[in-house]
């Protein structure tokens, strides 16, 4: 952890930092997709988040991070322990946040069965994969635009079942998989898959920074970095432990946050004013403003947190439109401004 740049070091980069801790908050809303300029922090602020978030309660010996206490679907071992009435013995561990690289084969992703030893010794042996090591936690793939389409394809079905499945000469073996799916890429280097897309619950802009003041900032925290890792990341750890602490309670408060009649009829109007598809976006974008109103300590959701949470929660999913040319951040910007003032 000494050697990982400080989340609260990072220089601006407001609305991504946001979109990482709403995601942390409720990780129900499915993810973020973080595009943008190259050296603007994409990677260092999610390989932070590892840093930031509490620990969290885990089965002693469990290859998959399972807790029977949080209702949540365990896996076989779990499953039978727990319905055995024997004592579950737990721990503190850190919540996984586990990088997936391009060039990674399907049975790292997803685990590999030894048919061998199953043939000749009866026994289900299983090496678990990435999807088993982010159970939990977050599966971060950097230059995700350019992963390939077989990846995609197997990522779609685990991000919407909860549940990854290995089938191999007809053996199977099946795992929690909950993780909230971070991408980060350049936009000039492809484009991401709109089945992929669609599962991704924010979508955040980085730019460059366009002043002289953070360029220098951002020159000089990361040069004291790397002079002394251990030092920068101690003269950061009280704002850091702030953090940490506001993430807790907004976790705690977040189903005790009202959500009234009149802003989810606003949210709905502002999707339908979009034109987006499904209504995932609208999920989205109420359950973001919920966990935004948690984490600033508000008791009911209101226009403010809708305003502040349209962009990165329905800019991704607009239709394109050939009579209007500007951009989907300028459309979200301009629906939002009729809907709900500035």
């Amino acid at each position: 952890m000494a050697n990982t740049f400080p989340f609260s070091a990072i220089v601006g980069q407001d609305e991504m930092k946001l979109a990482i801790l709403i995601a942390a908050v409720d990780p129900r809303i499915g993810g973020i997709l973080v595009l943008g300029d190259r050296g603007t922090g994409k990677s260092t602020a999610v390989r932070a988040l590892a840093a930031l978030l509490p620990p969290m309660r885990a089965v002693v010996g469990c290859r998959y991070g399972c807790d029977p206490a949080d209702g949540q679907p365990c896996c076989e071992e779990c499953a039978a322990l727990k319905a055995s009435g024997k004592p579950v013995k737990t721990h503190l561990v850190p919540v996984p946040v586990v990088d997936l690289p391009l060039g990674a084969t399907e049975d790292r992703v997803v685990g590999a069965l030894d048919l061998e030893r199953a043939l000749s010794q009866g026994v289900k042996a299983f090496e678990p994969g990435l999807l088993a090591r982010a159970n939990r936690g977050f599966l971060y793939i950097d230059e995700v635009n350019l992963l390939e389409d077989h990846l995609v394809d197997l990522l779609i079905d685990v991000a919407a079942s909860g549940e990854n499945v290995v089938e191999r000469e007809g053996l199977s073996v099946r795992h929690p998989a909950r993780f909230v799916l971070v991408g980060s890429g350049n936009p000039e280097e492809g484009e991401l898959r709109p089945q992929l897309l669609d599962r991704f619950g924010l979508s955040v802009e980085v730019r460059t920074p366009g002043d002289l003041a953070s360029r220098i900032e951002v020159v000089k925290r990361r040069d004291a970095f790397e002079q002394d890792p251990a030092g920068f990341a101690e003269a950061w750890k009280k704002e850091g432990d702030r953090i940490r602490r506001k993430l807790v309670s907004a976790r705690k408060r977040l189903d005790d946050v009202k959500i009234p009649d009149a802003a989810r009829e606003r949210a709905s109007e502002l999707c339908m004013a979009l034109g987006t598809d499904g209504l995932r976006g609208d999920m989205t974008l109420i359950r973001a403003a919920r966990a935004l109103a948690a984490l600033q300590g508000d008791a009911a959701v209101n226009d403010s947190h809708l305003r502040k949470v349209s962009g990165p929660a329905l800019r991704h999913r607009l239709r394109r439109n050939p009579l209007d040319d500007a951009g989907s951040t300028v459309r979200v910007e301009r629906a939002v401004a009729e809907l709900l003032g500035s």
